[in-house]
């Protein structure tokens, strides 16, 4: 059995109560959603949940729902291999009495989010017992009054939701998971590593979107690259004035963009990125609540779809 590395999450008192969460909700049947950002642990909570349940013996599948639509129905679902002609069980079938974990579950196709809805409700009928466990890093409450997510597939979800809390927002764990994996990865004996103090500074000043994963990431490129924790270049690929929205091959187009439409683009990929939180966006585009509370009424004002159905 695989052993779930807790103390990792930290010692917030708000981490402590979704741990306590966890565990509590991890002898029942009942499906939990498990909310946070990019990087927090919701997976690795995910399998603390199984680990701790009377499941503990029998299959945990994970699919993540953010890959493409036919790719997440087939996992889900089953499928028959064009070219053996075997059909491969769908993690439903196949973690039956045991767990399934569907991962950034917001990112399902919104068809199919019904069709999983009925499907969920009708695997008794097929003598299929699963513990279904979600995650996502937007709230989907909001999602569902938009009409964005089907309430229905929500519903299964909601009564039971953890929150982990953003690293940045915890400076203690921020600063012990950091010695942690700067003891880790540079195969260093003694368990209280010291960073020096004007690394720390940086460590605690950094937006870390990412959060613990981006962290060992920093920390693993400055070992590997035997330099600094000062050092810009172990940041670059995540620090918050730089971060990169818009990929080479994002589908909308931006080099063929007006200055104006990709401005626009980014402050709606940075809410996106922030569940729509503005506070956290401003943060990001290093500008101020009332800059973007003025550019989003102004977008809002023009009739962008994605503004004026914004919260």
């Amino acid at each position: 059995m695989e052993t779930i590395r807790v103390e990792l999450f930290g010692t917030d008192t708000r981490v402590e109560k979704a741990v306590q969460q966890a565990r509590n909700l991890s002898v029942s049947k009942a499906a939990v959603l498990i909310v946070g950002e990019n990087g927090v642990g919701k997976r690795t909570l995910g399998r603390y949940i199984h680990e701790n349940s009377g499941r503990a013996s029998q299959p945990f599948e994970l699919v993540d729902c953010s890959l493409p639509a036919q790719e997440v129905e087939n996992r889900i679902l089953g499928h028959r291999d064009n070219a053996t002609g075997r059909f491969n069980k769908g993690i439903l079938e196949a973690a039956n009495r045991g767990t399934v974990v569907f991962a950034n579950v917001d990112c399902l196709d919104e068809e199919f989010q019904k069709r999983l809805h009925k499907i969920i409700n009708e695997l008794e009928d097929y003598d299929i017992d699963v513990r279904l466990v979600a995650t996502t890093t937007k709230n989907l409450s909001k999602l569902v009054g938009a009409g964005r997510f089907y309430r229905g597939l929500y519903t299964i979800f909601a009564n039971n939701a953890v929150t982990i809390p953003a690293l940045r927002e915890r400076q203690e764990d921020l600063q012990r998971l950091a010695r942690h994996f700067m003891n880790e990865l540079s195969g260093t004996e003694s368990e209280d590593v010291e960073i020096d103090s004007i690394a720390m500074d940086r460590i605690n000043s950094h937006y870390w979107a990412n959060n613990i994963h981006e962290l060992k990431q920093v920390i693993s490129s400055s070992v590997s690259n035997n330099s600094s924790l000062l050092d810009e270049s172990a940041y670059e690929s995540s620090d918050k004035k730089s971060v990169n929205f818009m990929s080479e091959d994002d589908s909308d187009g931006v080099r063929l963009m007006s200055l104006k439409d990709a401005e626009k683009l980014l402050i709606k990929k940075a809410l996106i990125h922030t569940s729509e939180n503005r506070t956290q966006a401003a943060k990001i585009l290093g500008v101020s609540i009332r800059t973007l509370r003025n550019k989003i009424n102004e977008y809002r004002t023009e009739g962008s779809s994605y503004f004026v159905n914004l919260r």
